[in-house]
């Protein structure tokens, strides 16, 4: 009964975060149509900025540094109308801290020889380790916030055709949003089958039992999906594709947006000097 139970709470924690996911993903369509300063770019102008503090985040080793463009991160959040607790905890969660725990070895003396600033035991942490493992995770946290700043000011749509506009290959661009679409069209399909069998057997249920139905189930998805990848190629080759996806978005720079980016070529200058 134990593994029974054990198995039900996994499943209800996996919808629960399909649905998490679902919600998330309508919450960030309407962040991109808020009045910002991010929103109100042209998404070729904003992706070329994004993708200059980006090159800029990769080049430079001083903490200074990366925490003037963690602070200009910042700076176009609050200016973007997002609020900073959901900024902070979508860009500080999972991938930054994972980064630190990966390169926790690196603070000792046995990875990173240098001058010793702590001891803990046999271990001493050394100050070359401490720069080493702020700029890993400086590095991460600003490359996270950056990308995204990015996904939450933009239309899905815009974006990818920003993408191809600036030279993303074309399959590249169309696999992307395929999988955007559809990743929340069977999140939403799990649920409603994990919501059938509930309504069918009721809460309890052998293990073997459950096994063999997740088992079905999971079958039946694999099935679905690849009659669903069919149809949907069949329907837009009715409709006129011709291996290029078509995306009604008129693009208009207007002098904001190249003071935008001259304001990023500016600010990745200013910053690249302290090193």
């Amino acid at each position: 009964m134990r593994r029974s139970n054990t198995t039900r709470d996994f499943v209800a924690r996996s919808i629960q975060g399909s649905l998490t996911l679902i919600k998330d993903a309508i919450f960030a369509e309407e962040i991109a149509s808020r009045r910002g300063l991010l929103q109100s770019l042209d998404p070729r102008i904003k992706l070329a900025g994004v993708a200059l503090l980006l090159l800029t985040t990769l080049f430079v080793r001083s903490l200074v540094a990366l925490s003037a463009l963690y602070g200009v991160c910042l700076i176009l959040a609050i200016g973007s109308r997002i609020c900073l607790r959901f900024f902070l905890a979508r860009t500080w969660v999972f991938i930054p801290l994972f980064s630190l725990a990966i390169a926790i070895p690196a603070l000792f003396s046995f990875v990173s020889p240098g001058e010793s600033v702590l001891s803990v035991g046999r271990f001493h942490v050394t100050q070359t380790g401490l720069l080493a493992v702020g700029c890993l995770v400086g590095r991460v946290v600003v490359s996270v916030s950056l990308t995204v700043l990015l996904s939450l000011t933009t239309h899905h749509a815009a974006l990818l055709k920003a993408l191809r506009a600036c030279g993303a290959p074309q399959l590249f661009v169309m696999i992307l949003g395929m999988c955007y679409r559809y990743i929340y069209l069977f999140a939403e399909l799990v649920e409603n089958t994990y919501r059938a069998i509930r309504s069918r057997t009721g809460v309890r249920m052998h293990p073997r039992a459950g096994q063999r139905l997740v088992a079905w189930n999971i079958g039946q998805l694999w099935s679905r999906s690849h009659a669903l990848n069919d149809q949907v190629y069949q329907a837009m080759v009715a409709r006129g594709f011709r291996g290029e996806a078509v995306a009604l978005i008129c693009f208009r720079a207007r002098p904001l947006d190249w003071w935008w980016l001259g304001s990023v070529a500016g600010a990745c200058a200013g910053i690249l000097l302290l090193r």
